[in-house]
């Protein structure tokens, strides 16, 4: 990897750590210069203004998240066991990761006006979104997920997980994340399997 694209990388991380804690509004281009120790022109050499930088992280972090569901789809197993996997998997991004997630919860979804341009629809997202689709797609054709509208099943699948992560971030629930992947698994796949 060149210089610059792992300098690239670390301005990315930096930016994500501060805009999933503060915000994106409460965040500036000096806040993520000082986290870096560059100065602020520098920065600007990267990445032109915090909105493109923005749209640049939640591609890193949907490419990230992409790549790990990747790895499930390509696997041998039944739907269900690979549910449980990706479950498990979001479960323990949140909590090794939990930058990645609140992003996505707390700046992508709460700051739509910042992605209209750019990143319409799912396009900023599409890696992860992908990887979803092909596992619907896997367990629909190998007749052990019933056949639906992909938004119901998407949006059943990571309102699960969204609302979970949300709650053990909100201090709500009394176990760790992890606790419950068994159960949330099975809750998702009894909601999409054939009948």
């Amino acid at each position: 990897m060149d210089k610059k694209l792992q300098k690239s990388e670390k301005i990315l991380d930096a930016a994500l750590m501060l805009f999933s804690k503060q915000g994106f509004y409460a965040t500036t281009i000096p806040d993520i210069a000082k986290a870096m120790g560059m100065s602020v022109g520098n920065i600007y050499n990267y990445f032109s203004s915090k909105e493109i930088l923005a749209k640049e992280i939640i591609k890193y972090s949907s490419d990230i998240l992409g790549a790990e569901i990747r790895k499930v789809n390509e696997e041998e197993g039944s739907a269900k066991d690979k549910i449980r996997k990706i479950v498990a998997l979001y479960f323990e991004m949140a909590t090794l990761k939990p930058q990645h997630i609140n992003y996505f919860l707390r700046v992508y979804l709460a700051n739509k006006e910042v992605f209209k341009e750019g990143c319409e629809g799912m396009i900023c997202v599409s890696a992860f979104v992908t990887e979803l689709m092909l596992f619907f797609e896997e367990g629909v054709a190998r007749g052990e997920l019933r056949n639906q509208d992909f938004f119901s099943a998407f949006g059943l699948f990571m309102g699960y997980l969204g609302g979970f992560v949300f709650l053990s971030g909100e201090g709500v629930l009394d176990k760790a994340l992890n606790y419950y992947v068994d159960e949330i698994s099975l809750n998702i796949y009894n909601a999409l399997k054939q009948q």
